[in-house]
């Protein structure tokens, strides 16, 4: 008989199955000659785990620990076969082995009818195995077999019950059986279904919990014991899973489940319930439980309600408990599991499908990453956690150095396109800030140029104003490291404040102040000419690599082209912001009849002129004319075309024409511009006499009134079309509106843009009058007009359209300043004119302008009288001037003559030039007006006009009194004849 078999018929029965697999493997390999060897034993689900190993070291088994039974591997192979199997490995294969060797020879192992393992040994060669290779292997085998089933279990016989009574009957074929526990005395009686399973003779059956306590396995007795005692004190379900101890030695899994019962006082009585044979196999289990304990991989086992049945070292670490506290708990309801986000659902997913399925988690609390494995069964599932903090971290790091160079080069990818959108030199420093910065941790940036003999800052970014001014005033031509760069035409790196001081001793001061501590100077040279220098810095000593050397100096080549083209399109700019500024009013008039305020908002791209154009022309008699207009499209060709639109309008409104026929020559104008010439205009004259506003509109969008209620309302306005493409007449619209109400302007690229339309722009705007009403904040015009603009163009949407926009609260003068009086059409009218002056001019206090005022009167209206037809009347308005102002029925307007010494007539326009301020005369509805203006007297007078005025038309002229006065009466003057 061979030698090792002898020594191992040696041992004796019962050793424990872990002494017996030892002795096994360590005969089977040195017999053998093979490397080394294992013993599987089959685990709760499917799957093959390492109970024992010989010869091999622990970093080579670990990938052998668990093997799935369907696995190509010799251990699995033998399994399913039932046979023994040699596993010649092929070269593309021999990966999977668990070390140098490629030849396996393995074996199953039965137990209690049925294959319980392998048993498996590693070759160091190719050599095929001799029939008495493979029989010293099964006599091994055999006698692993017969020591398992040696091995400690409890007694076989089985008693009778000692009442004499045999047991009741359980439910046939299923392996159910009843229990009754009296919580009084601790009396137990099984029925016969349990005493089979649990291999309890009658004879040996006490009648005392003690019987099921001494079969229980010891890691299950805490929790199935504190199960029952849960139950009894929560008046609830007794349920419970656990392992005991079967008449062949091994250990089987027991379901149970029960009622307890009380009396009337609440005291427990008894607890009745059912137990099943769970289909977990009665395989060497203590041995593989173990192995799986002691498993580097955390290893967690599960019922079909997610109910922990086995855990390992590693899963208890994980989860934060021991194998006591952990088994029979709900895995949900494990603080850990419910700290990671979808756990639950992904796991019930892969059962769901049926199917392994595996995904990483990680703790919250410590985070540590794992790769969780789920293998669902028929009766339950099995979790495999594995580890992988430091591998993914490593892998990490490697993905981050792959991806630093494409990273950069993206980046550089990213500033081309950013610059090549950038317009304005600001547009620059805000690309590079973005896309520069970040990559290299940098935290400031600095683009300065050469104007003349300095250095100036074009923008800067991580850099306090004050700096910024003490750098300007150093930059004239000097030892500084921009003016070095700029000369030498090389970037220079500096990593340190040390460096700095070096470099540039007579700035040493700088980094201090500047809170900088490294920096990249980088010379800008655009068509050969170097023109600044770009200053990319850090907050902390930084030694650049020479890859990101070389990317930077790149990066300054980019920069420099787009900042020259940037600094091209800002003088370009510079002068479009000047011609608009000089075609657009420097001020606003200040007005009785109205107060206004406007702004005028350029289009967010492109040019910075455009056609929109707002005005507010003064006229006579306490009227007022408000414009706004648009010439469509951009540039400067529309500049110029709204200018001379603009000096069109005031020409046309100082000779007081009405509304319509404004817009008539309007057209005309734009008419001769070109067929592709449009534009759409509003023009609105306010008279404040009578508190009408005569509204004209040419394509253009509809004012908004708002009254002092505070309601706002857009008049019905008949949309005639643009000028260029209309044909006159005009419709004119003619609103009387109270006093103080707002009136404003404007032009649709307020109120529109590609993301809303026109209505619901000019709801939006009728919404914010209505508020700034409502918080009182329209008292104020000029923020009202920032309240307007913030609210319909907010600053960080781009206009695609510039806008023009106008606002007038409009105001009404005074019935008790206004005088008109009808006159008759002979020569007393004049008479009658100086009456009412005289008397009128007396009542508010204007003594002082009663004579030039008479002599003005007069003259008007015998020049009617004598010239023009009726109806003749006088009015006078006490406004911030004093007018005067005659009517007649006739269209024919009067004209400046320049009378000759010799003439005896064509000296009353003269003289009425000569005594007011100014004066002219407007068509009305039936015929026309003349009206003449005067400043109100100072506080100190303002001396005699009269006097003063007809010494400076007639010098020599004997009847007037040198010394101050008339020796004639002056209000028969008249000299008017002739110049009707």
């Amino acid at each position: 008989m061979n030698p090792r078999l002898t020594l191992l018929s040696t041992v004796a029965s019962g050793a424990p199955e872990s002494e017996v697999f030892r002795l096994a493997l360590q005969q089977a390999v040195g017999e053998l000659r093979a490397l080394g060897g294992m013993i599987h034993l089959c685990g709760p689900t499917s799957a093959l785990c390492l109970a024992s190993a010989v010869g091999l070291p622990s970093a080579l088994t670990r990938s052998w620990e668990i093997i799935d039974q369907q696995s190509p591997l010799a251990p699995a192979r033998a399994l399913r076969q039932g046979t023994a199997v040699w596993l010649p490995l092929p070269p593309s294969e021999a990966a999977d082995a668990p070390g140098p060797g490629t030849d396996l020879a393995a074996l199953p192992v039965s137990g209690g009818g049925r294959i319980v393992g392998t048993f498996t040994v590693l070759a160091g060669d190719r050599s095929k195995p001799t029939p008495e290779y493979w029989d010293f292997l099964r006599t091994v085998v055999a006698w692993v077999e017969e020591r398992m089933s040696q091995a400690p279990k409890m007694s076989e016989s089985v008693p009778k019950d000692p009442g004499g009574e045999q047991p009741r009957q359980g439910v046939p074929g299923l392996r159910v059986g009843w229990w009754d526990w009296n919580l009084q005395t601790d009396e137990l009686i099984w029925d016969a279904a349990i005493m089979e399973f649990y291999g309890s003779r009658p004879a040996d059956f006490t009648g005392k919990i003690q019987d099921w306590m001494h079969i229980l396995h010891p890691d299950d007795l805490a929790p199935t014991l504190a199960e029952a005692q849960r139950a009894i004190r929560d008046h609830s379900v007794y349920e419970a899973a656990y392992r005991v101890r079967r008449l062949d030695g091994t250990y089987g899994w027991s379901r149970a489940r029960g009622m307890p019962t009380y009396d009337d006082r609440g005291r427990p009585l008894r607890m009745v319930g059912v137990r099943w044979e769970s289909s977990e196999s009665p395989s060497a289990r203590d041995a593989l439980s173990r192995a799986l304990r002691q498993m580097s991989d955390g290893f967690l086992a599960v019922d079909a309600e997610w109910r922990i049945i086995f855990t390992n070292l590693e899963a208890e670490h994980v989860l934060g408990f021991s194998q006591e506290e952990l088994f029979g708990r709900v895995l949900w309801d494990l603080p850990a599991a419910r700290r990671i986000k979808g756990l639950e659902r992904r796991c019930q997913k892969a059962v769901a499908e049926e199917k392994p399925a595996s995904f990483d988690v990680r703790m919250p609390d410590t985070g540590c990453c794992y790769r969780l494995r789920l293998v669902p069964g028929p009766v339950g599932r099995v979790l495999y956690l594995t580890d992988v903090t430091e591998k993914l971290r490593m892998q990490e790091e490697r993905r981050a150095a792959e991806c630093a160079a494409s990273e950069r080069a993206a980046r550089v990818m990213e500033l081309t396109a950013a610059l090549a959108k950038a317009t304005t030199s600001q547009d620059v420093v805000d690309a590079v800030a973005q896309w520069v910065l970040p990559p290299f941790d940098a935290v400031g940036l600095m683009v300065q140029a050469i104007e003349g003999n300095r250095l100036l800052g074009v923008g800067a970014v991580g850099y306090a104003d004050d700096f910024l001014d003490l750098l300007n005033s150093r930059t004239t031509v000097g030892s500084s490291p921009s003016w070095h760069v700029i000369r030498s035409g090389t970037p220079a790196f500096l990593s340190s404040p040390q460096e700095y001081a070096a470099y540039s001793p007579d700035h040493a001061d700088l980094p201090d102040i500047a809170h900088k501590q490294a920096w990249a100077f980088l010379p800008l040279t655009a068509s050969g000419h170097t023109f600044g220098v770009c200053v990319v810095s850090w907050d902390r000593p930084h030694r650049l690599s020479d890859d990101e050397r070389s990317l930077l100096t790149t990066v300054s080549a980019l920069v420099a082209q787009a900042l020259e083209r940037a600094r091209l399109y800002d003088a370009e700019r510079i002068r479009s912001r000047e011609l608009q500024r000089s075609l657009l009013p420097t001020g606003l008039p200040d007005l009785p009849a109205c107060v206004t305020a406007a702004r005028y908002l350029p289009a967010g791209q492109g040019m910075d002129v455009g056609g929109d154009w707002y005005d507010v022309i003064p006229l006579s008699s306490g009227q007022v004319a408000l414009v706004v207009g648009d010439v469509m499209g951009h540039g400067l060709p529309e500049a110029a075309a709204m200018g001379r639109l603009r000096t069109a309008v005031h020409t046309l409104a100082d000779l007081e024409l009405p509304p319509d026929e404004i817009m008539g020559h309007l057209n005309d104008i734009v008419g001769d511009m070109g067929k592709e010439s449009y534009v759409t205009c509003l023009y609105a004259l306010y008279d404040s006499t009578t508190q009408v506003c005569s509204i004209t509109i040419a394509g253009h969008p509809p004012p908004a009134l708002m009254h002092p209620d505070g309601t706002v309302r857009f008049p019905e306005l008949d949309a005639d079309p643009p000028l260029g493409a209309a044909e006159p007449p005009f419709q004119t619209v003619e609103l009387t509106v109270p006093e103080g109400t707002l009136i404003v302007l404007y032009t649709d690229g307020l109120v529109e843009s590609a993301k809303r339309d026109i209505d619901a722009g000019m709801e939006d705007l009728a919404r914010l009058l209505h508020t700034a009403h409502e918080n009182g904040s329209d008292a104020d015009l000029e923020r009202l007009c920032d309240t307007l603009t913030a609210g319909l163009l907010p600053a960080e949407h781009q206009a695609a359209d510039d806008a023009a926009l106008l606002v007038a609260r409009l105001h009404a003068l005074n019935a008790d300043r206004v005088a008109s009086w009808p006159l008759t059409e002979d020569p007393k009218a004049a008479s009658l004119a100086r009456r009412h002056v005289r008397e009128q001019l007396s009542a508010w206090g204007l003594d002082d302008l009663t004579s030039t005022t008479e002599l003005l009167a007069s003259e008007l209206v015998g020049n009617v009288v004598r010239h023009a037809k009726g109806p003749v009347s006088l009015r006078l308005l006490h406004g911030a001037e004093l007018i005067c102002e005659v009517f007649d029925g006739s269209l024919t307007m009067p004209r400046m003559r320049r009378a000759a010494d010799t003439d005896e007539g064509g000296r009353g326009l003269q003289l009425i030039t000569a005594l007011s301020q100014r004066w002219g005369s407007r068509y009305t509805a039936k015929g026309k007006c003349i009206w003449t203006e005067q400043a109100l007297p100072g506080p100190d007078g303002r001396g005699n006009q009269l006097s003063d005025a007809l010494e400076l038309m007639f010098p020599s002229t004997d009847g007037f009194d040198r010394a101050g006065g008339f020796d004639v009466d002056p209000t028969a003057l008249s000299f008017g004849v002739g110049e009707q």
